[in-house]
């Protein structure tokens, strides 16, 4: 029997070992896409306590603990830190299979110097053990980015934002991380929810547009990506349930948008009819700017109304939507390419039904201007498991160049979630050395040590653009 995830977890043949401890190990972190909050990282508070640093904002233990009959006191509710700490212990032992199981003790090792496993019977010890070392210790925000090796933070933020953390980041002595912010349009796009009009009259004041019309907002948008851009954004982010794409004429469009800026509920295809020029100038603008377009599909959120209700978004309610995607991606990104302002573009599926659909979908744009220009993104979310990155990156391989691949981000608000690169790296160096162990791919060590540095740090820096 293997020890419990000692330096060689996952590592099942000596060339996955070798392309790990050589090559990957120590390769620096770009975290081109997260939910890290730039006001955290600025004022660079430590955590009173591990249930702090841990269980605040999230909804992956939420959902495990929840299914664990964990009452929601010990999840959002007032229930003790110590309790809530003792819950999530007694939920691990139960994660058989689960990513949270590995996150969860790589961060123990790593940050804590804890190697004990966490259960019910070891809550309260390693409870104790973990916040003697953040009172001891230096467990604040940049600290922990510093000690993870991360060079580059994508955060994601709303055009209304002032980006003023971002830009007090620039001048923080010390700090060897660059925090970029990332442009997400959403609640402008998504008309048919509830506060559009809000949103809206948010946007013009902020951009100093008068918005009377749907062309307005465009230019409103614009305007922010211009701000955007002269902060150091270099990414965009997108998150639907499906590409929406659907042609339609200026009366109808702006019918629709005056609609749902006088409070009326439109259907989703009349929302589709608002978005796809906004997209499209969207698209051509990032083009302009010369950043990297991301699209996440697949999402179905809120799905409980009640806790919605009672906690809000992003709270651990969502689940992958089964939508059918390949039309309407595929006519979107040919209304773009075909014009030629088509950006470097990442995909991102969180149902892996779709992994064929957008490996395959790569190849009818790719271009010269960019390696691999358009990327499959990692696996995310739901999908962020063994399993799923294995998919992933299989699936890539058989249909696409994995060589070229941007690797890993970790969508997390966690500041120690950066042990998902470590469990990513491991994974994808396992893969490729039972690759070339088994004869499927020739072993030149020049050649290999690119592939992996590229996938774990190097070819995110280059497809990026960033100094």
């Amino acid at each position: 029997m293997k020890n419990f995830m000692d330096a060689d977890f996952l590592l099942d043949t000596l060339m996955a070992k070798k392309l790990f401890h050589e090559f990957a190990e120590n390769m620096p972190i770009c975290d081109y896409h997260c939910h890290l909050n730039p006001k955290e990282i600025y004022e660079n508070k430590a955590p009173e306590n591990i249930t702090q640093l841990w269980l605040s904002g999230d909804h992956y233990k939420w959902r495990a603990m929840r299914s664990c009959g964990v009452d929601e006191k010990y999840c959002t509710g007032n229930a003790s830190d110590r309790e809530k700490f003792q819950k999530f212990g007694y939920t691990l032992q139960y994660c058989i299979g689960n990513p949270l199981y590995h996150w969860a003790h790589i961060e123990l090792q790593r940050y804590f110097g804890i190697d004990t496993p966490l259960n019910a019977k070891t809550a309260d010890g390693i409870f104790d053990r973990a916040n003697d070392a953040i009172k001891n210790g230096d467990f604040r925000p940049q600290s922990l980015i510093a000690k993870s090796n991360v060079k580059i933070v994508c955060t994601t933020d709303d055009p209304v934002d002032d980006l003023k953390y971002h830009k007090l980041l620039k001048n923080t002595d010390g700090f060897d991380c660059k925090v970029l912010p990332s442009f997400r349009p959403d609640k402008a796009l998504n008309a048919h929810l509830e506060g559009f009009a809000e949103y809206i009259h948010q946007l013009g004041k902020v951009s100093g547009v008068d918005i009377k019309s749907y062309k307005d907002v465009i230019k409103a948008l614009l305007r922010r990506a211009d701000y955007f851009d002269s902060v150091g954004c270099k990414v965009s982010d997108q998150a639907f349930d499906y590409p929406p794409y659907l042609i339609a004429d200026d009366d109808e469009i702006e019918d629709v948008f005056q609609r749902a800026m006088h409070g009326e509920k439109i259907t989703s295809q009349d929302c589709d009819k608002y978005r796809t020029p906004v997209l499209l100038a969207l698209g051509k603008k990032y083009y302009e700017l010369g950043w990297a377009m991301e699209i996440h599909i697949g999402a179905l959120r809120n799905n409980n109304t009640l806790m919605f209700e009672q906690i809000g978004p992003d709270t651990g309610f969502d689940s992958v939507d089964d939508c059918e995607i390949a039309k309407p991606l595929s006519k979107f990104l040919d209304a773009l390419n075909r014009n030629r302002v088509l950006p470097k573009t990442i995909l991102f599926n969180l149902n892996d039904k779709d992994n064929t659909v957008l490996a395959t979908m790569l190849g009818n744009f790719q271009s010269a201007e960019a390696e691999s220009k358009i990327q499959f993104g990692p696996a995310w979310w739901f999908l962020d498991t063994m399993d799923g990155m294995t998919n992933q990156m299989k699936t890539l391989g058989n249909l696409g160049v994995l060589g070229k691949f941007v690797g890993m981000e970790t969508d997390s608000r966690s500041f120690t979630s950066y042990g998902r690169h470590e469990y990513f790296r491991r994974i994808m160096c396992a893969l490729i050395g039972r690759w070339v162990e088994d004869g499927w791919y020739a072993y030149d060590e020049e050649i290999l040590k690119e592939i992996v540095q590229g996938i774990s740090y190097n070819n995110a820096i280059k497809y990026f653009d960033f100094d």
